[in-house]
């Protein structure tokens, strides 16, 4: 166990894609700045931050894929919630858990899950990347600054606009959704392929970014000198005096040994579950910590195409590929008001045990916005901890009158979407699924312009009345979103990342940038 302290340029909480993309930006413009990453969980296999659709290990790979089939993130801990972990955290298997599990209070978000393992969620994800539009985007951010944002985040990503090529079948399926969404849909804004960050490799094998596809030295800390990772390594309490942070006590899991770290610069991308866990345990609690936590409903279901209806043959059905879930991968984009939902449609074969296929279904799956409320929120304990150790959270989650309008609306637009492809029943096909399922937790650290009490950070990611103090991730998304939370998530690690790298760069004691 490390007992020194060496001291750091900069310090990341949290090995996720979040942490892993302030890794590679500042590596890009500081080649020796000297970066220390922790994550309280430990690797799932034998590289830390695969994604687990590419892992090498057959057992590994086998439960991953038996949990995303559904395609339904909250489900890769199980439809049902994961027992309880017991008082701690030594000796859990890493992977996925809920809240509740770990002796959180969610009975308002029961379906919250959080990841315990390097990499985070970024080794569990569905890899769906769709770009965030109109209301979705911060009014303060200039429209240019933006638009350059977000396409460095989509190459963080390694974003793929077309990830799957449709089959005959999947053709005259997106024909018929066409005729449905297109004409209440804004420009540019009707069906088109889900993009996702994969990227196909030299066998056509859909390779999913991971942390350690972003910033390599993750998955191999021997290419980078420079950079260290604590995996097991838990960091409890933030150490700062005055406007600055001087680094952070970490905890080794395993041990139980407490130990000092210092850095120039700390940047907390540990979820929008941990992050503000981790500020209020540190006693830097803004009014708006924890607090607009937001998540779009889920509307699940399936309904099992008609060939005939539809033009087609089970003849004219592409071979599901044995390391995919789906065939094809649609999205139609919200486009408020006439059309408010984002609708993503996984299409599957069924077959039988020698690959006959026995039918082709659509899974037109709504997200629909839900309206911010500051009381919608995470308290923190003074007094109980949760099994890592940390203040206990219960999480306050209700919807709105608006939010039920919504959602009656979407049952009916995802039941004439599902009518037009086969026979459907909504009551065995169709499913709201819990709070938390959809794991796009947004807000809890949110940004703002001004330091009016309203937000936990400016535009920067830096949190208000500190110098050297960063958070990144979905969190700190001020807007409601609609889309799946990634990619817009991303553009808040790439603007903590440049203005760190500015700090940096003013220090007369460190090479100048590359």
């Amino acid at each position: 166990m490390q007992t020194e302290d060496p001291g750091y340029d900069v310090l990341i909480v949290g090995s996720g894609l979040m942490g892993a993309a302030v890794a590679r930006c500042l590596r890009d413009e500081q080649p020796e700045a000297r970066i220390l990453m922790v994550d309280g969980g430990p690797p799932i296999g034998s590289t830390p931050g695969q994604h687990l659709h590419d892992v090498p290990e057959p057992d590994i790979w086998e439960r991953y894929n038996q949990r995303v089939a559904s395609g339904i993130q909250g489900f890769y801990t199980g439809t049902t919630p994961t027992g309880d972990v017991g008082s701690t955290l030594v000796d859990v298997e890493p992977g996925m858990y809920h809240l509740s599990s770990i002796g959180e209070d969610v009975r308002e978000m029961p379906a919250a899950a959080v990841a315990w393992n390097v990499g985070g969620m970024g080794v569990h994800w569905t890899a769906a990347t769709p770009s965030p539009w109109g209301s979705e985007i911060p009014d303060f951010i200039e429209d240019a600054e933006w638009q350059a944002d977000l396409q460095q985040a989509g190459q963080l990503l390694g974003v793929n606009r077309e990830p799957f090529s449709p089959s005959r079948a999947g053709v005259a399926v997106m024909r018929i959704l066409r005729e449905l969404f297109d004409p209440v849909s804004a420009p540019d804004r009707g069906l088109q392929h889900m993009p996702m960050a994969v990227q196909p490799d030299e066998q056509g094998v859909r390779r999913r970014t991971g942390p350690n596809t972003i910033f390599f030295p993750i998955g191999d800390p021997d290419r980078d000198p420079f950079f260290t990772l604590l995996a097991g390594t838990q960091a409890v309490r933030l150490l700062h005096h005055g406007a600055r942070v001087l680094g952070a006590r970490l905890h080794d899991v395993a041990s139980g040994d407490g130990y000092d770290v210092h850095a120039g610069v700390t940047v907390v991308c540990a979820d929008a579950i941990r992050t503000p866990q981790l500020l209020f345990a540190s006693d830097i609690r803004l009014p708006a910590l924890g607090r607009y936590l937001n998540e779009h409903a889920f509307l699940s279901g399936r309904v099992l195409t008609d060939p005939d209806r539809l033009g087609f043959s089970l003849a004219d059905v592409a071979p599901q590929a044995p390391d995919e879930f789906m065939t094809e991968h649609l999205w139609v984009p919200h486009s408020w008001p006439a059309q408010p939902f984002h609708v993503q449609i996984a299409n599957q074969v069924h077959a039988d045990e020698e690959g006959h296929p026995l039918a082709y279904s659509v899974g037109p799956c709504f997200y629909i916005p839900t309206q911010i409320q500051e009381e919608n929120r995470l308290d923190f304990s003074d007094d109980v901890t949760d099994a890592a150790g940390m203040p206990r959270i219960t999480v306050h989650f209700s919807y709105t009158q608006e939010d039920l309008r919504l959602i009656d609306r979407a049952r009916r637009d995802q039941r004439r979407t599902a009518e037009a492809l086969g026979r459907f029943d909504p009551e065995t096909e169709s499913a709201l699924l819990p709070a938390g399922s959809s794991l796009h937790f947004t807000g809890t650290v949110r940004m703002g312009p001004r330091d009016d009490g309203t937000s936990v950070c400016d535009p920067d990611s830096r949190v208000w009345g500190f110098d050297n103090l960063y958070v990144a991730g979905n969190g700190v998304l001020p807007t409601a979103l609609a889309c799946n939370s990634t990619l817009a998530g991303m553009t808040t690690a790439v603007r903590a990342a440049r203005s760190v790298g500015e700090i940096l760069s003013a220090r007369p004691d460190r090479p100048a940038p590359r």
